[in-house]
């Protein structure tokens, strides 16, 4: 049995701007030769989602 995720505001839109072939990689196109380009874009989702999420989301001291 998995716990589902519960995010506040999950259907907010978010703007990332990714290359053709990083779109294509996330999206589940293979590049055997160059593995940087599906971590580039997967960096880029993770910092926008913590940007706009989490940053704003953290308990102030």
């Amino acid at each position: 049995m998995s716990a589902g995720v519960r995010i506040p505001q999950g259907d907010d839109t978010v703007k990332v701007e990714l290359t053709v072939k990083e779109a294509m990689a996330l999206a589940g196109a293979k590049f055997p030769n160059n593995h940087n380009i599906e971590v580039s874009a997967r960096k880029k989702l993770n910092l926008i989602i913590e940007d706009h999420y989490i940053e704003d989301h953290r308990p102030v001291n």
